[in-house]
Parts: structure tokens; sequence; C-alpha cells
């Protein structure tokens, strides 16, 4: 290995021992509304995959729940319970994706304000631009 990819190799690793929790959060969200958006415009629909990343999307507001629920989290109390709100319409509206009911689109379109959200983006000024 040369001079040249030790050093990328070195900056490479330590660029992602810097990564902070909301770059995690976000990279989290951006791959489960990836899967949920892949899976929204297959055709024929798939079951198989519009399951599988309605439960890893699921997976990934229970985590947030549990931790905004943790008497520990510092968030403030009203953005707690708006987690906590957002998590349960998470659950309930999968289950009708699931069963036909309704559309994958307010999931994704949820997921896509938190992930502006965690970016800083206002998302009024972004209104229907995924």
């Amino acid at each position: 290995m040369n001079a040249t990819q030790q050093a990328r190799t070195g900056y490479g690793t330590s660029a992602l021992s810097i990564r902070t929790p909301r770059d995690t959060e976000y990279g989290a969200f951006a791959r489960v509304t990836s899967r949920l958006k892949s899976a929204a415009a297959s055709r024929p629909p798939n079951m198989s995959t519009l399951a599988a990343a309605i439960h890893e999307n699921r997976r990934l507001w229970i985590l947030l729940a549990a931790s905004a629920a943790d008497n520990g989290n510092r968030l403030p109390e009203q953005t707690r319970a708006q987690i906590l709100s957002l998590a349960e319409f998470t659950r309930q509206h999968s289950g009708k994706v699931l069963t036909s009911r309704a559309s994958v689109s307010p999931l994704i379109d949820i997921n896509t304000a938190i992930m502006r959200g965690l970016r800083g983006v206002d998302a009024s000024t972004h209104a229907g631009a995924s």
C-alpha cells in the first residue's frame, strides 16, 4: 500500500468516528425512507418488499418512541410528545398500508420531514419536495 492509499484509509476511518448522533439518525431515516419509496414505486407491488420496509420503519419509530419516553431524554416535553404521537400514527398507518387500506405516502412524508428537521431545513419551505 502506498502513502496515498494509507492516508485515505486513515482519514476514512476517522471520518466515520466523528459522525454525530444527529448524522446517525439522519442516516437511519434516509435508509428506511429509501426502502419505503422503492417498495411504493415497484410495479406490480411486491408485498414482501413493502412488508420488510414497513417493518424496518416501525422498528425505527419504536426506538425513537422509547428514547422519547425515557426520563433522561433532554428534548423539550412538547417535542417528546410529538415524537410519541408520530410513532403511534406510524404504527397504526403501517397496519393499514399492509392491508391495502392506505398509501405508504404519509409514512414517507413524515420521515422526509424528520430528515429535514435533522438537517435544520424548514419543512414549510419545501412542502411537497422529496
